[in-house]
């Protein structure tokens, strides 16, 4: 799995400035999707090589340091200007907060403000701000173009678009994480503005529909927008490559506030189930024909692109953890086998098989940047995670199988456990999480999140 490690003999090309260096006390590492990667590749690796983590999180602030800004794409030729967000943010961040903390803590948060504040959010574009972003920064989401309105900003790209919704969603996200840093390093008046731009998601929300929907730059609702089918070829004019339905649940940072704005825990649960049952409104050839990177379908939920990788773990916020054991047990068997086509979507760098790896421990972390992961349906009757700080941390199944899929009970290092949660530190310490599995759902358990 990615990133690369390019060093040689103590030196590497540095293809932000275009020189050769040498590497010093680390390694140097490019070739990352951190679009598709910081969701469960990175807190995958974080877990198992803290150590090698620790160099990716150093040559990241290289890069930074040669080039002026975080890489959205690194690569061996400098950065590739893909996909969307400030997500080397969530890396680093995530990092920190589980303990890897041996890069330079202020060189890091200088990156991640400048990419916040300096660096255009348009999508597949690297350059300064634009006038779309100075509507980010003064309303407090991104414009889309109206119905029937013809580009005329010239920095967007023409096949990509917008992506008006999904950036205001990362973003919000990343501004989160940037938020986290800032409270770290002890920068108040910085951690309360971008806790406020961490709240941006909600300006899009529209409560008539109940679906994340785009705006114009005056503020007005998109005329006529459909969270299906709405956006063009991959939803471009206002998502990436996913519809309404996917990103509307794109809220990690916030899962709390989401419910809220969605009418509360059963509205929200309502709207998980629907999602993964609601069908095409024509021919499935058709549906695909616009959104073909939306693969791995069970109703809209598309297990093939990254966007809805957390969302069969949003159960577990709605007092329903056993919908998650379900679901996560469904989408391995349905879109995971030992063929040719055995994964339903781009692997992406190794998103597609982490999420996997995650999900058969029974474990998946939805927020990045929080030192916790939500609990799943453990796949295998016992699981030994050696942890890089030398530990051993065992998830034992008593009973797995297809059919015993539903946690009945749950003991941490012999206590009850009945938190469908855990937090990170607890893993790093080492012991033995144990399940009783069952062919019925326990719907009481897991449902303590204290």
């Amino acid at each position: 799995m990615n990133m690369s490690n390019i060093t040689e003999d103590g030196r590497y090309y540095g293809g932000y400035d275009h020189r050769v260096h040498e590497s010093g006390d680390h390694d140097f590492y490019v070739h990352d999707n951190i679009w598709d990667t910081y969701r469960s590749l990175h807190p995958l690796q974080l877990l198992l090589d803290p150590e090698r983590k620790r160099d990716m999180i150093r040559s990241y602030l290289r890069m930074f340091e040669q080039s002026g800004f975080l890489p959205q794409f690194p690569s061996l030729r400098g950065d590739l200007p893909m996909m969307t967000g400030n997500h080397a943010a969530a890396m680093i961040v995530d990092a920190y907060r589980k303990g890897c903390r041996d890069f330079d803590h202020e060189l890091a948060y200088r990156a991640m403000k400048k990419n916040a504040m300096e660096w255009t959010m348009l999508p597949w574009v690297n350059g300064p701000l634009t006038e779309l972003d100075r509507v980010y920064l003064d309303k407090g989401f991104f414009p889309a173009l109206g119905k029937g309105q013809t580009e005329w900003v010239k920095e967007v790209d023409a096949f990509e678009k917008r992506q008006a919704v999904a950036v205001t969603l990362e973003h919000a996200y990343d501004d989160w994480c940037v938020a986290q840093m800032a409270l770290i390093l002890g920068y108040q008046d910085d951690y309360a503005y971008f806790m406020k731009r961490a709240q941006n998601y909600r300006n899009l929300f529209d409560e008539t529909i109940g679906f994340m929907a785009p705006k114009t730059a005056d503020g007005n609702w998109v005329k006529e927008f459909a969270p299906k089918l709405g956006g063009g070829l991959g939803g471009r004019d206002y998502f990436s490559e996913c519809n309404s339905w996917v990103y509307t649940f794109h809220v990690q940072h916030d899962i709390e506030g989401l419910i809220e704005l969605i009418g509360g825990q059963r509205a929200f649960e309502k709207k998980l189930d629907n999602l993964f049952t609601e069908q095409y409104d024509g021919p499935k050839y058709a549906f695909l024909g616009q959104f073909p990177d939306a693969t791995g379908l069970i109703g809209q939920y598309c297990q093939g692109n990254e966007p809805a990788f957390h969302i069969p773990y949003l159960y577990n916020y709605a007092g329903a953890p056993w919908k998650t054991q379900r679901r996560t047990r469904e989408i391995m068997k349905l879109w995971y086998q030992a063929t040719p086509a055995g994964i339903c979507g781009d692997e992406d760098n190794g998103a597609m098989s982490s999420w996997y790896v995650f999900s058969a421990m029974g474990l998946y972390p939805v927020c990045p940047g929080k030192p916790e992961y939500e609990i799943g349906s453990p796949l295998f009757e016992e699981t030994k995670l050696r942890l890089g700080n030398g530990s051993t941390f065992i998830i034992r199944a008593n009973g797995a199988s297809d059919r015993n899929k539903y946690i009945q009970s749950a003991k941490l290092n012999g206590q009850v456990w009945n938190n469908s949660r855990i937090e990170h530190r607890l893993l790093e310490q080492g012991g033995l999480l144990e399940f009783e599995m069952g062919s019925r759902p326990n719907k009481n358990w897991g449902i303590d999140r204290s």
